[in-house]
């Protein structure tokens, strides 16, 4: 140890099992700690009744349950919760839950900003400051979990499904994503299922890849334009990967997950992306895959030189996919009334950068 305890949250199980070896202890003390952390939400050692007192005393002297802490909580009119997490020197991310009659999402962030720049994003016009651990990430679903009142006796889940779609790119953050991961679909972690857990990327295509070795969540990819032209502007990772290299990469990973399909995010942007044109150009790039599309309409921010397009034009998008035999849904906007819907969380960063990719200096963005 290095004088600092051991945050126990967000290590996946085979991480945990190597921490306790370390104290020369046996695997299934690994469950025991796991089944405390978060079917029952327990922090305090003390209450881990089935552990031996002298593993609970090293524990309090090498580690703790420490999840992110909350800086302000605010409720949407719709019952949409946002949660303002500080995460050190003056930073802060966004957190938010929202609620429907089936199911229960929570949205979490991966990264303090982003470097990736998309032009009709509030988190990408803060900049970028760094990554989050695993312990902030998989401490977002934990502190979530406590404040919503989800135990282990409920009869319903509160917390359903768990998207990576709020601040940051998760897969340049994948080190600290991958056990967040797996620790999100483990029976003895939050133990949900592997098609409620979405990781949303703006497409770092060799992490794209990598994550169809190492893990098996929905995948969703942020399309927002038919075409590279268009995408470079919107999305300037595109220029890096464009869209042929992008979709290799989407349907690699649904074939290796027993063709899952892909779920692609298409913001409509009023006289940007959202013409008859567009949508026909899109229905032909995804025909006869395993995919289907999200129309989300634009959330707008501070500065923002973007428009929602109208709803009769998002419908008629959506009717032309349709027509092409693509899978195609518009998502309700929630939570705009406390800036908490698609494309608005901002938190609070202190850009670190040198350059983003909307400045066409691209600098290294994904980490190994």
């Amino acid at each position: 140890m290095n004088g600092e305890r051991q945050n126990l949250l967000g290590l996946s199980r085979p991480q945990l099992e190597d921490f306790l070896a370390g104290l020369g202890e046996k695997p299934y003390r690994a469950r025991q700690l796991m089944k405390w952390i978060y079917r029952q939400g327990e922090a305090d050692f003390d209450r881990m009744t089935d552990i031996s007192k002298t593993l609970r005393e090293r524990l309090k002297e090498l580690a703790e349950v420490k999840p992110p802490v909350i800086v302000t909580e605010r409720l949407s009119n719709d019952g949409t919760r946002k949660w303002l997490l500080q995460t050190g020197a003056s930073q802060a991310i966004e957190m938010v839950f929202i609620p429907e009659a089936d199911r229960g999402t929570l949205c979490i962030s991966s990264q303090v900003g982003c470097a990736l720049d998309c032009s009709f994003c509030a988190t990408g016009k803060q900049g970028f400051n760094r990554n989050l651990s695993s312990a902030e990430i998989a401490g977002q679903v934990w502190l979530a979990k406590r404040l919503l009142g989800e135990t282990a006796l409920a009869t319903d889940r509160v917390i359903s499904n768990v998207v990576f779609m709020g601040m940051g790119e998760p897969l340049a953050n994948y080190r600290n994503v991958v056990p967040v991961l797996q620790l999100l679909i483990d029976e003895l972690g939050f133990e949900l299922s592997r098609r409620r857990v979405t990781l949303s990327t703006s497409g770092l295509v060799p992490n794209m890849v990598k994550l169809g070795d190492d893990c098996n969540v929905a995948l969703a990819v942020s399309l927002h334009a038919p075409n590279d032209e268009l995408r470079d502007r919107l999305v300037p990772i595109n220029r890096k990967h464009p869209i042929r290299e992008l979709l290799d990469a989407c349907w690699g990973y649904a074939k290796k997950r027993n063709n899952r399909q892909i779920t692609f995010e298409y913001v409509m942007m009023d006289g940007v992306n959202d013409s008859h044109v567009h949508a026909r150009e899109l229905a032909r790039l995804l025909r006869d895959r395993p995919a289907k599309v999200n129309l989300i309409p634009f959330n707008p921010f501070p500065g923002t030189g973007y428009r929602c397009s109208p709803a009769q034009r998002i419908d008629e998008f959506r009717q032309i996919l349709l027509d092409g035999g693509i899978m195609t849904t518009t998502r309700r906007t929630r939570g705009q009334d406390i800036d908490a819907a698609c494309g608005q969380l901002a938190g609070r960063v202190t850009d670190r950068t040198t350059a983003r990719l909307g400045d066409k200096l691209i600098r290294q963005v994904s980490s190994a």
